[in-house]
């Protein structure tokens, strides 16, 4: 199956399915001497993992990750890094009920037709247990930018029509510190009881609801993104569209742009009264309005990178529904097993891993574009 790998330069290969003996990732591309926190990894690897809340699937799992190669004494060899995530509580009878029926609004149906064989077992390939290798490699390529002073962080922004205000992103640690005292990763703690009492009423209704994840990267260097078709933002795009159930994408002033004036909406340049010393990619000025999200011409700017990623309701709910069988007769099916009401909670740590692998990609291929 083609389209199992991300990235040119820093570039990740997942394998696995949900119901296999075990999913993983091989990372190719890291530089070497890399000091690596095994404890980090397994951190971000927990925010994702489910079980963790009465507003998440059910499902026990560890995620406990075993590192295969590529790391000696605690640091990168520049070899690649292998990465294996056994899965530990698989209930593979909660699928024998759509052996030959479609679920709607899953991949059983296009899986079918294009390979001619699926995994019924919780989607096989398909299902977003996938993202744990993805965490992984993301904590590595966190662990990357954090030597160049780049941090990235995000939270819950939105549950259905429940919205928080604008949180203070400056400082990455209290950030994540305020998101994390709650179960819903909201950095707004009067936003996040409202979100997590309408989850748990959606749950107990049998239903599910979707919601917003905005992301913030912060000191990011000027000078990341690639002409024409590998622009920054349209990366990070690919990147955010390829999780489960992302519906959409949107950065710096997004669609509301669209509504907008020019002479609203230009981001006026003025400089730094007292920038740090210069260097390769220092920004010398900054912009009194940040609508382009710290994205110019597909190349960051210096400003904060700032944007949104919309998911669907999950697609399992514990209602009746009518389908059709492999056979194309009316069915009917009902949700089976253990699902989350909410997807965004154990979203936030795989949208800000697939950004650490847009941002380590970019900045290793940025390294070679001028003589240095």
């Amino acid at each position: 199956m083609a389209g199992n790998s991300f990235g040119q330069i820093f570039r990740i290969t997942t394998f696995g399915e949900s119901h296999g003996e075990a999913i993983g990732v091989i990372i190719d591309g890291c530089p070497a001497q890399l000091d690596v926190d095994v404890d980090y990894i397994q951190g971000e690897l927990d925010k994702r993992r489910p079980g963790q809340s009465k507003i998440t699937t059910q499902r026990k799992e560890s995620d406990t990750v075993k590192i295969l190669s590529g790391i000696f004494e605690g640091k990168t060899t520049g070899t690649p890094i292998a990465m294996l995530i056994p899965n530990e509580d698989q209930r593979s009878k909660d699928y024998t009920h759509n052996v030959d029926v479609f679920r709607p609004s899953h991949a059983d149906y296009t899986y079918q037709v294009k390979y001619g064989i699926r995994d019924h077992r919780g989607g096989g390939r398909s299902s977003a247990r996938e993202t744990a290798a993805r965490v992984a490699a993301g904590a590595i390529a966190k662990l990357l930018l954090k030597t160049q002073g780049i941090e990235i962080v995000a939270h819950v922004s939105s549950v259905g029509k429940i919205n928080a205000p604008n949180v203070d992103y400056s400082s990455a640690q209290a950030f994540i510190e305020e998101r994390e005292k709650n179960i819903v990763r909201c950095a707004d703690p009067a936003t996040a009881e409202e979100m997590i009492a309408h989850i748990d009423s959606i749950r107990k209704q049998g239903d599910t609801v979707g919601g917003k994840v905005s992301c913030y990267i912060t000191n990011c260097p000027v000078g990341l993104g690639e002409p024409v078709f590998d622009k920054l933002h349209a990366d990070l795009g690919k990147a955010m569209l390829s999780i489960n159930a992302v519906h959409g994408f949107e950065y710096g002033s997004g669609f509301a742009g669209s509504e907008m004036r020019g002479s609203e909406h230009n981001d006026i340049f003025s400089p730094i009264p007292n920038p740090s010393p210069e260097g390769k990619g220092t920004p010398l000025v900054q912009t009194l309005t940040n609508f382009s999200g710290g994205i110019q011409g597909g190349i960051s700017n210096g400003m904060p990178i700032e944007f949104k990623v919309a998911f669907k309701p999950v697609a399992t709910i514990m209602q009746s529904q009518p389908t059709i069988d492999s056979a194309g007769n009316a069915a009917e099916i009902s949700g089976k097993g253990r699902h989350d009401p909410c997807v965004v909670p154990r979203a936030v740590p795989i949208v800000e891993a697939m950004a650490a692998l847009v941002l380590a990609d970019h900045w290793l291929r940025n390294r070679n574009s001028i003589l240095r």
